[in-house]
């Protein structure tokens, strides 16, 4: 009983409360100066990822021996709610790093944890995670690209799509084939760094939301990694890196859904109690307080879902991967009804880049579909009740 009391305990510890108040304070006077300029003119958020370096907050996701901050994935869960409720797109291009930092860390040997994961640590590196494939994106079994050994040398061919962080990097952990005669089971994951013979980038993507964070295909062609670049030095055990990384890192994504809905609802609640209609506040009128009461609701519900997929992936949890998805679908898709009731809200202000919401309501679509879509999200949640009812008496 204790045990299970101990994975609903969402108490944060004290010194996390303090990094969660110094990320703020960087957020109120980096972020929301540049977000609008960052968002029109598709600016990679370089000056503040500077500023959490300089404070420090580029280790709060890694551990302590690789010279992080030892908070793990309740790091990741406070920097995206945070940072995401003032932008999306800044969170998802540090917490991009995190993503392609999470195969190493799974299943890397200890020379590439230290060489790779430091470099993340201390904001010296950028890194990105390259899975998704033209072809293959929900569908992760026709993975095509493809790694083929020779000599001391692995020769990786193919292209990688919607790769956040492609072209600013400087490692990418790129999944290939390595048997075919396996399907997804003859999957590797490599370490790819910048510069590399043979990688290259294609065109930014115009993007509807999160424009700061830079979106490209990764190209590889005859590209050259050296064997020693092998995510844990063995062959074919890509899928389970994969895999590892999906159910660790879909947490911290609900987790950037619920600080995106957080920072709508602060807006939406902010206009109501300044917009004055048939002579008072419109904050005043029973609709409005519905709605309001209807947006508290949902993102409460979504963050203990969240919390709790948190602490379940944290504690190795066998129904970890179930609740990552049950979080990532609720708090995605809470995060679409919150931010577009909050522009409803504003009226036809809303519809206009003077005010907040416009660009929150463009940004979080993008929650329902990266990282698995909310629909891949029901599947996994579906395969779990399959199995879990052949043993129902």
């Amino acid at each position: 009983m204790s045990k299970h009391s101990d994975l609903l305990d969402f108490t944060m510890p004290p010194e996390l409360e303090e990094v969660g108040a110094l990320i703020r304070e960087i957020c109120e006077k980096e972020i929301v100066p540049r977000r609008a300029d960052m968002d029109e003119h598709e600016k990679f958020p370089y000056e503040v990822l500077a500023k959490f370096n300089e404070a420090g907050i580029s280790g709060i996701m890694y551990p302590e021996e690789y010279g992080g901050t030892g908070f793990g994935l309740s790091g990741s869960i406070l920097f995206s709610e945070i940072v995401s409720e003032y932008c999306l797109g800044v969170n998802t291009a540090f917490s991009a790093t995190s993503l392609g930092a999470l195969p190493i860390q799974h299943g890397g040997t200890e020379d590439q944890k230290k060489k790779y994961l430091s470099g993340f640590a201390s904001g010296k590196m950028i890194g990105a995670f390259g899975l998704t494939e033209p072809n293959a994106g929900s569908d992760v079994p026709s993975l095509s690209t493809s790694a083929e050994k020779k000599g001391d040398r692995y020769i990786l061919n193919g292209t990688k799509q919607w790769i956040t962080n492609s072209g600013v990097a400087d490692v990418y952990t790129i999944f290939a084939i390595t048997d075919k005669s396996k399907g997804p089971r003859g999957m590797s994951c490599f370490i790819v760094e910048k510069g590399t013979k043979g990688l290259s980038y294609g065109k930014l993507e115009q993007k509807m939301g999160i424009r700061c964070s830079h979106t490209r295909q990764v190209i590889l062609e005859d590209c050259e990694v050296p064997e020693e670049n092998l995510v844990g030095l063995k062959p074919n055990r890509g899928f389970i890196h994969a895999f590892q990384t999906l159910s660790s890192s879909r947490p911290a994504v609900a987790a950037s859904a619920v600080g995106l809905a957080i920072g709508a609802f602060k807006e939406a609640v902010k206009y109501a109690r300044q917009r004055e209609q048939f002579g008072k506040n419109i904050i005043n009128f029973q609709a409005v307080q519905h709605m309001l009461a209807d947006m508290a609701t949902r993102i409460e519900q979504a963050r203990l879902m969240t919390y709790r997929a948190a602490k379940y992936a944290m504690a190795g949890h066998s129904e970890a991967a179930k609740y990552s998805a049950m979080a990532k679908y609720a708090a995605s898709e809470t995060a679409v009804a919150v931010a577009n009731d909050a522009l409803q809200l504003h009226g036809g202000y809303g519809f206009t880049k003077d005010y907040p919401v416009e660009k929150m309501y463009r940004d979080a679509k993008i929650l329902t579909i990266y990282e698995g879509t909310s629909q891949i999200q029901k599947n996994e949640i579906a395969a779990h009740i399959v199995k879990e009812s052949a043993t129902w008496k």
